[in-house]
């Protein structure tokens, strides 16, 4: 008797405890930091509608980016409205070619510029910042001279020589892109290496004879992922700017394709006679999906970070 009360008190008890509560992973903590953030959930959504206007609106289109319009050539727009004649939502250019059409492609090769660009310089540079920082000693004043070399080029200079030299096309815009971008994520990551070089758990790991790169890229790398995705949130709009800013000089993608800075370039061009949706639809999307990047970048490190805002 004596036994099975202490067992029905037992089961009692166990009933009665609360159960341990889950524990959450440091990614959950800080995805719920970021749906709080207002200003970088709504940029979030904005850049997934702009993507997914760059592969919808061609299905609306009538024309491609090519083909001209003779029926509007040489006639007189309204100051400041686009003459819309079937299916040119946007409007046409100074030569009768369809902006709706030229706006999406201009869109698409700018975001793939910046993406591209973004990632190139994530790969390399956190596993070159990692590796110098990790290292240390001759191996790593060597490779971060060889970064300060670089960055003492003056690298517009280079990037106008090789589209002069190569001819102006994507390829090459992206690799003289990629030359430079790379720099400043290898010190980036450099530096929190040099932090993380010391930690407990990364001596635990030299100590079981775990080899150094196998320390790089099984312990330092995926510990730097916030850092690294905070970054490149970061960089991509600035690679888009610098790739408007070659094309607004007219050295950027070449004719027939084009890109957001030279639409924005071709606009430029004819504000003076009062055509202002030439420059007033590409200028809108390079705007929004600029500060879409920054206040999504913003959103992610305080997540990640939070004791840093």
């Amino acid at each position: 008797m004596l036994a099975e009360a202490k067992l029905a008190t037992t089961t009692a008890e166990s009933r009665a405890a609360p159960a341990a509560p889950k524990g959450r992973s440091l990614w959950r903590d800080a995805a719920s930091r970021f749906m709080r953030n207002r200003a970088a959930l709504i940029s979030v959504i904005v850049l997934v509608l702009v993507v997914l206007f760059t592969f919808v609106g061609p299905l609306f289109t009538q024309w491609s980016i090519e083909k001209i319009d003779w029926t509007v050539v040489g006639k007189v727009k309204t100051l400041g409205k686009p003459l819309l004649p079937s299916g040119h939502y946007f409007g046409t250019d100074e030569v009768g070619r369809d902006l709706y059409s030229r706006v999406i492609q201009g869109t698409q090769i700018s975001l793939a510029v910046g993406v591209l660009g973004a990632a190139v310089a994530v790969i390399v540079g956190t596993l070159y910042g990692a590796i110098a920082g990790y290292f240390g000693g001759r191996l790593d004043s060597a490779m971060m001279r060889f970064v300060d070399i670089f960055y003492s080029i003056p690298f517009l200079f280079i990037l106008i020589l090789l589209l002069i030299m190569f001819g102006r096309s994507f390829v090459v815009l992206f690799m003289g892109i990629g030359l430079i971008s790379w720099l400043g994520m290898a010190r980036v990551v450099r530096g929190q290496t040099l932090t993380l070089k010391n930690r407990e758990f990364i001596e635990a790991a030299v100590a079981t004879g775990v080899k150094p790169l196998a320390v790089v890229f099984r312990h330092i790398v995926p510990n730097l992922l916030g850092i690294v995705v905070v970054y490149a949130t970061l960089l991509i709009p600035e690679i888009i700017l610098l790739e408007s800013f070659i094309s607004f000089l007219g050295l950027g993608i070449q004719d027939p394709n084009t890109s957001l800075g030279a639409l924005i370039s071709e606009g430029a061009r004819t504000m003076q006679y009062g055509e202002l949706w030439q420059i007033g639809f590409p200028l809108g999307f390079f705007v929004i999906i600029l500060f879409s990047f920054f206040f999504a970048g913003d959103g992610l490190r305080d997540a990640l970070d939070p004791k840093d805002r």
